[in-house]
């Protein structure tokens, strides 16, 4: 008999982005179960693992979030995992509730990022006091980076006064060093270099995140207008959904800052356009780790980044690439400059990245790291111990 393991999501998006290394691995060790908002949209990419829809919406709204509470704890009591693994904060928070009512065995967390870190007033209260929440009732939690961890335990969100474990040297998944091969997309990359417009002599500076002003979004617009009036070969690759829709009245109030921008929506071929990319940039006021950072870094592109916890983790500062003081657009502006001044240090830099994932971040590793995390917790708790031994 197998540990039921049970990972709750808020939307289909994420099955992909950030459990996919996971499910491509997990289904031989343990059954497991994917839980959140169309999900199912992945079943065929996933034959092995079973995915129940229910809607965990990433907005407020307390009826919606109260029949998504009421959903989980009457799919935890028929199924009865042994462990329920969440992440992002408000399937984090359903989750943790649930978890808790239904007294499954083994609750546990990944943050990847405080929402709370970027507001203030009574907004960042409320969300620290989720986040405590959260801490106090699951088993266990795990943060994806040390710096997050240390972060948190000043925060007083620890484990018993200790920061908060990490899985191996940190990241959700590590990275599919295949996928991310650069010599196996020299081909899609020219195709997609092509559809773009993009010329060989092009600089490409690119942004692949969701487009919020926490991820930097309109900081990396600012400092590449700079940029652009000083390089001409300059361009910029902006990839992600506009979930707020602010972009888009950006573009009309302030067209002037998309000159030489390409800008794209949601994708699931990111490796492509890293495959294009000379230089990631990741300007964000909160992070996890980014797990974006490694998947360049396994292609030999450097980042340039915030220094705040998370990146400071990703990014090792002056050799896979460079930190900024989170806020400071003349800083970022300058240190894209200088990536177009330098390509030696820009290749040194990439070779040093590229090496640290190989090292440190491949997709085996955190998910070796993961697998022995579980069966330790299970070894911990004894309405689960039972199990393991058809586990050895």
């Amino acid at each position: 008999m197998r540990l039921k393991v049970v990972r709750v999501v808020t939307a289909s998006y994420v099955v992909p982005w950030h459990l996919h290394n996971t499910l491509m691995r997990i289904s031989s060790d343990f059954e497991v179960c994917v839980v959140g908002m169309d999900v199912s949209k992945n079943q065929n990419s996933y034959p092995h693992v079973k995915f129940v829809d229910i809607d965990i919406n990433r907005k407020t709204s307390l009826s919606a979030d109260f029949l998504a509470l009421f959903a989980l704890c009457r799919f935890f009591l028929a199924y009865k995992p042994d462990i329920v693994h969440s992440i992002m904060p408000k399937s984090g928070l359903l989750s943790a509730l649930a978890g808790f009512v239904c007294r499954v065995p083994i609750r546990i967390h990944t943050f990847t990022g405080q929402t709370w870190a970027a507001k203030k007033g009574l907004s960042r209260h409320f969300y620290y006091f989720l986040d405590r929440l959260i801490n106090a009732l699951n088993t266990v939690c795990l943060t994806d980076s040390f710096s997050q961890s240390s972060f948190l335990r000043d925060y007083k969100i620890s484990n018993s006064g200790c920061p908060l474990p990490v899985l191996s040297k940190g990241s959700l998944s590590g990275v599919d060093v295949e996928r991310f091969n650069l010599s196996t997309l020299i081909e899609p990359g020219n195709k997609l270099r092509c559809e773009l417009g993009l010329d060989k002599e092009d600089f490409i500076f690119s942004f692949i995140a969701r487009k919020t002003r926490d991820k930097g979004a309109i900081d990396i617009l600012k400092a590449f207008s700079s940029v652009s009036a000083v390089s001409q070969k300059a361009k910029l690759l902006f990839v992600g959904p506009d979930e707020d829709g602010e972009i888009e009245r950006l573009r009309e109030t302030a067209p002037e800052l998309f000159s030489n921008v390409v800008d794209v929506g949601h994708v699931s071929n990111h490796e492509v356009y890293l495959a294009i990319t000379d230089v990631l940039c990741l300007p964000s006021y909160r992070e996890g780790f980014g797990t974006i950072v490694i998947d360049a870094a396994a292609m030999g592109i450097p980042t340039i980044g915030s220094d705040i916890p998370g990146l400071i983790d990703s990014v090792v500062n002056q050799k896979t690439g460079m930190l900024f003081s989170v806020g400071d657009l003349d800083e970022l502006t300058k240190l894209m400059l200088t990536c177009i001044a330098e390509p030696l240090m820009l290749t040194q830099m990439g070779q040093f990245a590229k090496s640290r994932v190989t090292e440190f971040f491949t997709a085996d590793k955190l998910y070796t790291a993961l697998k022995e995390f579980y069966l330790e917790c299970a070894l911990d708790n004894h309405t689960t111990c039972k199990k393991i031994g058809a586990l050895s």
